[in-house]
């Protein structure tokens, strides 16, 4: 499958000045940027300023990030699911992730992630992709935000939509463990029956076990 990356871009203004969202980005130009120290929800600054890097030179990796001036205040990822998880299991090539999304606290409630899923949803070879992000409570920055579980996930499923990602059921047990838990899915233009078909069997692994 061939992997096109067509860059796009979009000023956003916010009360704390400018923000330049653009993407996807080459690894070159990540390693050419500052890495906020705020951006601190997955790894330290550092590991993810590296892991970014990584994942905007595989193939179908893609990274759109926020920028200040020259230093990046939030990013999402988008890459092929973990090998450990469920949905690589289909081994379907149209079959992408999102993977980690991040905004800085100062910038957060001024819409940059819905301008970084706009973002990357305005390449169309996106359309060729059925796009899924899996959404836990446990990820979620409850402290920093203030929000109670049902609260943020308003918040998630209200961004989540800007990228015209909908909530879809599964039974997959991380998922089913709790009920603000949910997978999100934007099902490309271009995807056939055959491949809506096979994420549904994704879904609904364990609808035939007793």
């Amino acid at each position: 499958m061939e992997h096109k990356k067509t860059y796009n871009a979009m000023e956003l203004k916010t009360k704390h000045g400018n923000l330049i969202i653009e993407g996807p980005i080459s690894s070159d130009a990540i390693k050419g940027y500052e890495f906020h120290s705020d951006l601190v929800a997955f790894r330290t600054p550092a590991q993810q300023h590296k892991a970014i890097t990584e994942i905007a030179s595989l193939p179908e990796g893609r990274i759109i990030i926020a920028r200040d001036n020259m230093t990046i205040v939030g990013y999402v990822t988008f890459l092929y699911p973990d090998p450990l998880e469920r949905w690589s299991k289909g081994q379907m090539e149209e079959l992408i992730e999102l993977g980690a999304i991040e905004v800085i606290p100062k910038f957060r409630g001024s819409g940059v992630g819905k301008g970084l899923l706009h973002v990357s949803m305005m390449d169309d070879a996106m359309e060729d992709f059925i796009t899924i992000t899996t959404e836990y409570y446990w990820h979620w920055d409850l402290k920093g935000t203030g929000l109670n579980v049902w609260e943020y996930r308003k918040v998630m499923e209200k961004m989540m939509n800007a990228g015209g990602l909908e909530y879809f059921a599964t039974d997959d047990p991380e998922i089913s463990s709790h009920p603000a838990n949910c997978l999100m899915a934007k099902i490309g233009k271009r995807i056939s029956q055959e491949s809506i078909q096979r994420f549904d069997q994704l879904r609904f692994m364990n609808r035939f076990m007793y």
